[in-house]
């Protein structure tokens, strides 16, 4: 059985944005998640020679990130500590 956990609940006001990075030990068990959770953009799948950066500016291109206050991936080396960052902006109400 597999259960999503997520930093920001779903409630009617603040729907899930980002998943806990915590559950997942690589990128592409994390993306794929999002990919599922954003099929509607058809997010790049990605494998294990995917760029993370990249496709992490894929997912910021979706409407729901465009005027949010989520950090570029490009400042930040690994995956796993810019997902945190941006759950942290998220949560602290980081949407423009």
């Amino acid at each position: 059985m597999c259960v999503a956990t997520a930093n920001i609940f779903t409630t009617a006001l603040q729907p899930i944005l980002l998943f806990d990075p915590r559950i997942h030990d690589t990128f592409e068990s994390w993306a794929d998640l999002m990919c599922e959770h954003y099929a509607a953009n058809a997010l790049e799948i990605p494998n294990s020679l995917t760029d993370w950066q990249a496709w992490a500016r894929g997912l910021l291109a979706i409407d729901v990130f465009t005027n949010s206050a989520v950090p570029n991936p490009d400042l930040f080396e690994n995956w796993y500590d810019w997902v945190n960052a941006s759950i942290g902006a998220l949560n602290a109400g980081g949407n423009a």
